[in-house]
């Protein structure tokens, strides 16, 4: 089979090529000189020439590693070497400059994640960095990291799938920008591209109706006989009721109360700006919060003016008083997702007053509205079949 040509091998055409089988591009211009194209997505420059003892073929260096420029001129040496019948050993390469892995992490966190990020990514995206990325690839040389370096990063993770996933997003995201920097070579395609990312097990817990009753009477005792404080006690009567995110209910302003229209006008949440209903009860829970105090603080901490920031203490008092030692506090969410759809409502309602922004997300609990499908046709035929007998 004849193998491709092209007119000239240089950094924007080689990191284009994608091949299904292993397969060699040889320039059009310095005859000798290929990069061999895997699969998977990696590429090494390859110079071939005819010597006294037949042809050989020698790789000369990793594409991301040098750039086909540098490929070209050690390709040449070898060329020429195996022509007069020398070892067929390249160049000492240079060492690949260019900023490192670190100095762009820097750069990174502070125009990118510190300006686009809400204050809970940015804390998870510096946390995988500093714990992560830099340990393992600080030093680096961005341009000099390869596709392996990468995957075997990746796969140093694999005891923790969701951790080694963000890394991977994380390096692949500060990649992308690095390249609109100008902080790699034109050309040079992104080590992550490709790579596959481990399954990640989403963990589903629900609360039943007699665990709902449970979860009551745990709040009610602690507002009455103590162990929690009367604001956190209120912080989770809200995320049941509202199906809200933890960030969105302790983050509430007294301006984002609109309790004669019934809802909460929340004016930077996960997904942006949102409307939250909210239903009688959740009402005159508010109600009963912002005539406690002045504060500018819907949820208020200890002292005035502050706003309740934590309420993991309370949540683990009160979920082992209702025997819910295995209830995230996010499981409130989930719950309350569940039980929109056992009373009939649609995905795409459900996704809307969750705050999601992708159907895809929603889509996660379609198997409940296959089940709440399932019981009712039970229920219709079960009444039908009474009425037959």
């Amino acid at each position: 089979m004849k193998q491709p040509v092209m007119k000239t091998l240089s950094n924007r055409a080689v990191a284009k090529l994608t091949v299904e089988k292993d397969t060699v591009f040889w320039d059009g211009e310095l005859t000798g000189f290929g990069v061999r194209v895997y699969p998977t997505g990696s590429k090494v420059y390859v110079a071939q020439a005819r010597g006294p003892e037949g042809p050989k073929r020698v790789a000369v260096g990793r594409h991301g590693v040098i750039n086909a420029d540098e490929a070209r001129k050690r390709a040449a040496h070898v060329i020429a070497r195996i022509k007069a019948g020398e070892e067929a050993v390249p160049e000492p390469m240079k060492p690949l400059g260019g900023p490192t892995v670190n100095e762009v992490c820097a750069r990174y966190l502070t125009e990118y994640v510190a300006v686009r990020c809400k204050p809970g990514t940015a804390a998870l995206y510096r946390s995988v960095i500093d714990r992560h990325v830099l340990p393992a690839l600080g030093r680096a040389p961005l341009a000099a990291l390869s596709r392996a370096q990468v995957a075997e990063f990746h796969e140093s993770l694999y005891e923790t799938p969701a951790v080694a996933n963000m890394a991977l997003r994380v390096l692949s995201s500060m990649y992308r920008l690095a390249a609109g920097w100008g902080m790699v070579p034109e050309g040079t395609s992104n080590p992550c591209r490709a790579l596959v990312k481990y399954p990640e097990r989403r963990r589903e817990r629900f609360l039943t109706d007699s665990e709902f009753t449970r979860l009551g009477e745990a709040l009610d005792e602690a507002e009455a006989r103590g162990g929690a404080s009367a604001s956190a006690v209120a912080a989770i009567r809200l995320l049941a009721l509202t199906g809200c995110r933890r960030s969105e209910v302790l983050g509430l302003r007294r301006e984002d109360v609109a309790l004669e229209a019934a809802e909460l006008r929340l004016p930077d949440s996960k997904t942006g700006a949102r409307a939250v209903p909210l239903p009688p009860q959740a009402v005159e829970l508010l109600r009963s919060l912002l005539s406690a105090h002045d504060g500018p603080w819907v949820i208020p901490g200890r002292k005035p003016g502050t706003r309740l920031r934590n309420v993991d203490e309370a949540w683990r008092m009160i979920r082992e008083r209702a025997g819910l030692t295995d209830l995230r506090l996010h499981d409130l969410r989930h719950s309350w997702a569940s039980r929109a759809l056992a009373l009939g409502e649609a995905l795409p309602v459900i996704g809307k007053l969750l705050g999601h922004s992708r159907m895809e997300t929603t889509a996660r609990y379609a198997h409940l509205a296959r089940d709440s499908a399932q019981e009712a046709a039970g229920r219709v035929a079960e009444s039908i079949a009474e009425d037959m007998m």
